[in-house]
């Protein structure tokens, strides 16, 4: 078949699997269609850039990609817009194809396509796409086994920036490992903040902490250190330092918000967010920065921020069996970490944790990851999933009770332990890792006792 009879042929076969999926009472992942069709039409990505007919934003980064792309694409519906979203968090090619073949039509146009993108496959993804925006969130030591050390998935987005010069970067200023992306090119839009104020009675981490050197090779000093690399930095042997933010900010956080006050073009815009964590105060930023790049007023912005609702398993609140549970997922340390601050130790806990291969197989992180934030927790705190094990050993070493750990493999059954029904309704915490948080995601479970 030529090209475009592939295409519409593969649009037409999608749509068809989707509704025996759906008539089967079946679940088709995220990525099944997509990969469907990229097997019909190698390049349907390619096709599908046509129907997008005022901007791609691609969001790659290590963390907070699916809550930034998410808030991008929300704030772009609340201003009358149409968009495409792999709302999902599918982010390999596979599942940004299977998006786009589920929403195109082939006589409708959208007006923004909106793109999360795992940093290994951004450069393959821009053999297809040609993006408009990339924002990059930031970047922490993230499943060893599958991008190496840092500066390898560094050079795998470095690679897709070069595929793409017509491209704006909006970079995170106070990383400075993302910095470096803005290095000798023209459209670099930054944002970061000034001052950050945690009004709440979070711990500060004892996580271990990479230490970076300037490209001149010294090592960087900090003014001001907000997490992990993030911060105010500078090098006193060249003088390279953290760029001046077009969006800066400072941030309030509070145990259930977050205030900011953002400074653009010489006014000050004041946002707030029902979210938690300095880590989301920076996804927040991002999308409010891409949010004023393209037109939306500071009404439009806080809308969408009010109305935002989580995706699966970041920062989500469900009522599982009665409880009010809050699940967040967790991957790497400085990311567990930073979650782990917030989390309530009056709540029955549950940590769920997976080697498969989209979680990775080197666990080794759990060990970086600060776990010890959880020694006071006052109730349960239940390890499950294929490294239920491994994670209770990480918990008994980290200063909790054995008394209050209990291992059960099985992920039904440990949720179904810390949300007991016949208990009172009170607050549940899950942490899980990426398959562990799929498969929780697939499950039914009682709303009310």
């Amino acid at each position: 078949m030529k090209g475009n009879v592939r295409f519409y042929f593969s649009l037409a076969w999608a749509r068809l699997t989707y509704l025996a999926i759906r008539l089967l009472n079946k679940s088709s992942g995220t990525s099944f269609i997509g990969m469907e069709v990229l097997k019909i039409c190698p390049n349907f990505l390619s096709h599908c850039s046509k129907y997008v007919k005022n901007k791609i934003l691609t969001v790659s980064g290590t963390n907070g990609k699916s809550t930034t792309s998410g808030l991008c694409a929300h704030m772009l519906e609340v201003a009358n817009q149409t968009v495409i979203h792999n709302l999902k968090g599918a982010n390999m090619l596979t599942g940004v194809a299977n998006a786009f073949a589920l929403e195109v039509r082939p006589f409708k146009r959208y007006d923004y396509a909106v793109i999360e993108s795992d940093e290994a496959y951004l450069t393959k993804l821009y053999d297809f796409i040609n993006s408009d925006y990339l924002i990059v969130t930031n970047l922490f030591r993230d499943q060893l086994d599958r991008y190496g050390e840092l500066a390898t998935t560094a050079g795998f987005i470095q690679n897709a920036i070069d595929k793409n010069k017509n491209l704006t970067l909006i970079l995170n200023a106070d990383d400075p490992l993302v910095t470096n992306f803005g290095q000798n090119r023209e459209n670099v839009v930054y944002f970061g903040f000034e001052n950050v104020e945690e009004l709440c009675d979070y711990e500060k981490s004892s996580a271990p902490t990479e230490v970076f050197n300037c490209p001149c090779g010294k090592p960087l000093e900090y003014s001001k250190t907000f997490f992990a690399q993030e911060g105010h930095y500078y090098c006193s042997a060249c003088g390279f330092k953290r760029p001046n933010c077009k969006y800066s900010a400072d941030a309030k956080i509070y145990k259930d918000k977050i205030e900011l006050n953002v400074k653009f073009n010489d006014v000050d815009y004041k946002f707030t967010a029902g979210l938690v964590g300095l880590y989301n105060a920076y996804n927040v930023l991002a999308a409010i920065a891409f949010g004023f790049e393209n037109g939306l007023n500071q009404a439009e912005i806080q809308k969408a921020i009010s109305t935002y609702k989580s995706i699966f398993g970041r920062t989500e609140k469900r009522l599982i069996n009665g409880h009010n549970t809050l699940i967040q997922l967790i991957k790497n340390p400085t990311g567990a970490s930073e979650v782990l601050k917030t989390v309530d130790l009056n709540s029955n806990i549950l940590i769920a944790i997976n080697d498969n291969y989209a979680d990775g197989r080197d666990i080794s992180w759990l060990w970086d990851s600060d776990f010890e934030q959880l020694k006071n927790a006052k109730k349960l705190v239940v390890t499950s999933g294929v490294r239920a094990l491994d994670m209770a050993t990480r918990l008994k070493y980290a200063g909790i009770s054995q008394e209050k750990i209990v291992v059960e493999p099985d992920i039904k059954k440990a949720i179904n332990i810390v949300t007991k029904e016949e208990e009172n309704p009170q607050n549940v915490t899950i942490l899980p890792s990426y398959t562990a948080l799929l498969k929780i995601n697939k499950m039914k479970f009682k709303e009310k006792i």
